[in-house]
């Protein structure tokens, strides 16, 4: 697998492929969690919003409209934003060692950078503004 440092493009397929992978490893990461009130209680709330980013992010590229496209990028962001909440949580409670992860911190960093970045390109394009105005005043 390529680490983040060797992926070079963002091209739509690539971040595609790359939410899904990340989604994967947060599904490896929740099953290691301690079987513990806690522990059950991140795993569940980690894959939830681990997942969601790849699903939002899949489900965006497929918007009907400009509009669309940006909602669901928008809740892709919340998603990487709320994982990276999560871990941090493993972090600092000690449930998984430091070597598991911060790889997988510097990839949930990166996708927010990423998703962040194409969300307010997103809102700042003026035809994603005027449909948006459009569907309201309809």
């Amino acid at each position: 697998m390529k680490s983040s440092k060797q992926q070079t493009t963002n091209s739509p397929s690539d971040l595609r492929q790359r939410t899904k992978t990340f989604a994967l490893r947060i599904m490896k990461l929740a099953d290691a969690l301690p079987v513990s009130r806690s522990g059950n209680a991140i795993a569940s709330q980690i894959v939830r919003s681990g997942t969601s980013i790849g699903a939002n992010y899949h489900s965006a590229c497929r918007g009907r409209s400009k509009a669309e496209f940006t909602a669901k990028l928008g809740v892709s962001v919340e998603g990487a934003d709320e994982t990276l909440y999560w871990l941090e949580l493993i972090q600092e409670a000690k449930l998984l060692p430091p070597a598991r992860l911060n790889p997988i911190v510097q990839e949930a960093e990166e996708l927010i950078r990423i998703l962040a970045r194409s969300h307010a390109t997103a809102r700042r394009n003026p035809i994603a503004k005027s449909k948006i105005t459009k569907s309201s005043n309809d």
